[in-house]
Formats: C-alpha cells, structure tokens, sequence
C-alpha cells in the first residue's frame, strides 16, 4: 500500500473501506473529500450562526420606490431564483379597510455538489456508502408561519433520484426569540450509485413599503468516514 493510502485511510479513520489500487492517492488526501464542508459559499449574506442574527431595522419613513423580492448578498456557486406569490387577503373581515398587504416572495438558493469531483471515489460511495450529513441556519422570526423548505437529493450520474428528504417547518408565531434554527438530516443505507448532492432550500421574504427577508447561514453536505448500516 502506497504512503499516501496509507495517510488517506489513516487520517480519515475508513479502515475496511475499499481502496483501489489504481487512484491518484496524493491527489485525494490534498482534496480532502472526508469531513469537510462541500458546498461552496456556505454563507451567501456573510452571517454567522454563532453570531445571533441581527434585528431587523424599521426605517422612520417609509422607503417607497419598486417592490424588492431577494435580499442583498454575493451568491456565487448558487443559482437562484424568485417566485413572487399572489396577495393573500385571508382572515381579513368583510368590510374591513385594507390600506396596504405584505407581499411574499420565495428565494431559492441551489447548488449541486459533484462528489466524484471532490475526490471521493465510486467503491467508497457504493460499497462503504459513508454518511452523508447535510446542515442549514435560518432566521426564526414572526415573518410568516412558513418561512423555510429544504430539500437535497441524492443523484445518480444521469441525475436519477436515488434518495431524497425534504423539511417544511412550522413556525410558532406566539413566541418571538430570533434566534438561528438548525435544520439537519443524515443519509445512511442510501444504496449504489449515488455520485451528486443536490441542495435547494427555499426562504420566504416579505415587502411592504420595505423589504423583510428571512436570512440563513452555514449550509453544509458534509461526507463522514463512517460507514452507513
């Protein structure tokens, strides 16, 4: 066994694993696929989960101007985009004077991670099937009872769905802590063929002479040398 087999099964803990004889073992150690985060640009809006998000500012004068759908930030390595949802008068009294109605908007943010490309190799992936971890922040505010979708896919090499989970939260709009919520999943016994991840969550805004986004941070698919039941 080459020195640099050696270190890969070594420094990531995936004795058993198989090992093939004819990679580029010192290619793999420096990509580091094992452990670490492979999604790239992990905090669109430079927040930090261990920073609690800031408080919205309400402005003294309303700002006025052109309806505003998807917040400010450097999305590179996203694709995005906007659905802006019709007005909802609901639970609103007949007869009752409506000056002005909050328009809500989706913004999606997905990426597709290509595993084979981060240096994980096929026997690993469909003989160990390590661990796939997948991580999101978002802001928990009174914005809306339903503020954020997460669904990641596990794809085969022609795209096919082999596993997939998807999170719709519920907020409690009684109790108000704005704090980061955590939403996780891991993926085990997910089978052969998986070689992408694809990650798409969903947050809702709102605009009302200003604009009211619900923030996110630290999105993570991480690979962990631990072998799946």
């Amino acid at each position: 066994m080459s020195s640099w087999k050696q270190r890969c099964e070594s420094d990531w803990g995936i004795h058993g694993a198989p090992m093939p004889e004819d990679l580029d073992w010192k290619s793999v150690h420096e990509a580091a696929p094992l452990g670490r985060n492979l999604i790239k640009n992990p905090s669109p809006l430079g927040l930090n989960k261990d920073v609690p998000p800031p408080e919205p500012e309400l402005p003294e004068v309303p700002g006025g101007g052109p309806a505003r759908f998807q917040p400010e930030g450097d999305f590179s390595n996203w694709t995005t985009a906007v659905e802006v949802l019709p007005y909802d008068a609901s639970g609103i009294p007949a007869g009752a004077v409506i000056c002005g109605l909050p328009q809500f908007s989706w913004f999606s943010l997905e990426q597709i991670v290509d595993l084979k490309a981060q240096g994980l190799w096929e026997k690993l992936l469909d003989e160990f099937q390590p661990e796939i971890h997948v991580q999101d922040w978002y802001e928990e505010s009174q914005l809306h009872q339903n503020i954020y979708q997460l669904q990641v896919k596990l794809l085969s090499s022609d795209k096919t769905v082999i596993s997939e989970h998807t999170i719709k939260p519920t907020e409690d709009l009684e109790n108000y802590s704005h704090t980061w919520k955590e939403v996780s999943h891991v993926f085990s016994g997910y089978g052969p063929g998986v070689r992408f991840v694809h990650f798409i969550h969903r947050l809702k805004n709102s605009f009302l002479n200003d604009f009211f986004p619900t923030q996110f941070t630290g999105s993570s698919v991480v690979v962990k040398p631990v072998k799946t039941s």
